[in-house]
């Protein structure tokens, strides 16, 4: 049972400022995380700040955590090479500091991939699997178009900085 509904209008979420702030330290922190948002929407009383709904934000979450085991998307994954080169110089920013709200793949419609309705329980399903691939150290076969090659641990801080960006926008109570 899917209870956010969806907002009239598109929102910036590079602006909105009703958003928390998280900070998952383990893959288990993200997994409980995500068991009280699925929690909170099955009891109606989970909110949302952003374009998404809880599926959609779960789902576009483990597309992209599962795109180093099944393969990047062909076209607009890939950066031009200078925006590699400042990306990479940022990664270990990002991975310490959090990454930017409201960014966009430029030429791709919606501004990402993953991104498609689904349920609060398929997309939580979806998400708790590859963690699990994430927390047992399956060997990845694909490295990050953007960002290169990266260790275990710092591809997984690198997805647990990602889930704290689009989870901010999801408020249970």
């Amino acid at each position: 049972m899917t209870t956010a509904t969806a907002p009239q209008t598109i929102v910036d979420t590079g602006k909105v400022t009703d958003y928390r702030k998280l900070r998952f330290s383990t893959i288990d922190e993200l997994l409980k995380e995500i068991d009280r948002l699925v929690a909170a929407d099955n009891g109606g009383k989970l909110r949302r700040t952003g374009n998404w709904t809880a599926g959609q934000i779960f789902g576009h979450l483990a597309g992209w955590m599962n795109f180093s085991y099944e393969g990047f998307p062909k076209r607009g994954a890939r950066p031009p090479w200078f925006i590699r080169f400042i990306l990479r110089m940022k990664k270990k920013a990002y991975m310490r500091d959090g990454m930017p709200r409201g960014v966009k793949i430029p030429g791709i419609e919606g501004g990402t991939f993953a991104t498609e309705p689904l349920s609060t329980q398929e997309g939580a399903q979806r998400l708790r699997a590859v963690l699990l691939r994430m927390k047992n150290r399956e060997p990845v076969l694909h490295h990050s178009p953007a960002f290169g090659e990266m260790s275990d641990e710092e591809r997984i801080a690198f997805q647990l900085r990602h889930a704290e960006v689009h989870l901010g926008f999801l408020h249970p109570s």
